[in-house]
């Protein structure tokens, strides 16, 4: 079993995926955010770093997914594949902070990797107002995303919407995060849950 938690910065993926791999004992594969040489770069300079912070999250993810069916084992994912390559690349090029000939070669890189790959079982996407987002970005305090403006964060939330919109590669289950607090609040972990187990039940 392979669920995928997909969302906008601060939506609340990483922490979820903590919960829920607690929950039903499933192993957490998270984003390599910790490890990341180019974060840092990045938010300082991003028309300079970012095909290289791309081509990067596109290599950890797609190293993830191959070992995920390899393994056997039932795993939750924060965020996916399909993520860089619909919201956050496109996003960057379309803002001029990627170049025409980084964006094509990017995009055949992943055309390519998307051939070797399977989507999820199920994928849950984090939908989240952007007063939420901010909220939820300045409560966790990175340096580095002290920078992320509300017009970037709007950018990637239209773009998220577009993507769950033509969402094709396995189930989908939406949860409206804005109202939710998963950590302090155990009814709306245990909403959550219910949710996902009416979901995977109907996979079997």
């Amino acid at each position: 079993m392979h669920i995928a938690i997909a969302g906008n910065i601060g939506a609340g993926k990483t922490t979820l995926t903590k919960l829920l791999a607690k929950h039903y004992k499933w192993e957490a594969q998270l984003e390599d955010v910790v490890d990341n040489p180019y974060l840092d770069d990045f938010y300082n300079q991003m028309e300079r770093w970012s095909f290289n912070l791309q081509v990067y999250f596109l290599n950890s993810r797609f190293r993830q997914v191959l070992q995920i069916r390899q393994s056997g084992k039932d795993i939750i994912q924060d965020r996916t594949i399909y993520e860089d390559a619909h919201i956050f690349a496109p996003n960057l090029h379309a803002m001029g902070l990627m170049t025409n000939r980084d964006y094509e070669n990017y995009r055949s890189l992943f055309d390519l990797m998307e051939s070797l790959v399977k989507g999820p079982d199920v994928l849950i996407y984090l939908r989240s107002s952007i007063p939420n987002l901010v909220s939820q970005i300045h409560k966790r305090g990175r340096d580095y995303e002290n920078s992320i403006s509300i017009d970037y964060l709007s950018r990637l939330n239209e773009r998220y919407e577009a993507w769950i919109h033509g969402y094709d590669k396995g189930k989908l289950l939406i949860i409206d995060v804005d109202h939710l607090n998963f950590v302090d609040n155990p009814e709306d972990l245990g909403n959550v849950i219910n949710t996902i187990d009416a979901e995977i039940n109907g996979l079997f």
